[in-house]
């Protein structure tokens, strides 16, 4: 259900702006999206499970969060990341 560490070290080399970049705005949606999409896989098996589910919102709204943040600084950064992580908006 949660982030291996490996795969938490690929999309930090994935979505990186610098070598050491582990808190720019686009790896931390980028880690947000890939728990995201765990938990969304853990909940359509576990439909009751509300714990998870609230955990799911508030991962959702950090995300929208640091999304904003992001169209306010850079719009252009930010129609980038949504275009690779193929969000909707």
């Amino acid at each position: 259900m949660s982030i291996t560490a490996e795969r938490r070290t690929e999309v930090i080399a994935e979505y990186a702006t610098a070598a050491n970049d582990t808190g720019s705005p686009e790896v931390q949606v980028a880690i947000l999206s890939e728990r995201i999409t765990n938990l969304t896989e853990h909940l359509k098996i576990h439909a009751k499970d509300f714990h998870s589910r609230r955990g799911l919102l508030v991962l959702v709204g950090q995300r929208r969060s640091l999304l904003d943040y992001l169209k306010r600084k850079n719009a252009k950064r930010y129609e980038d990341l949504i275009g690779r992580l193929k969000l909707r908006r």
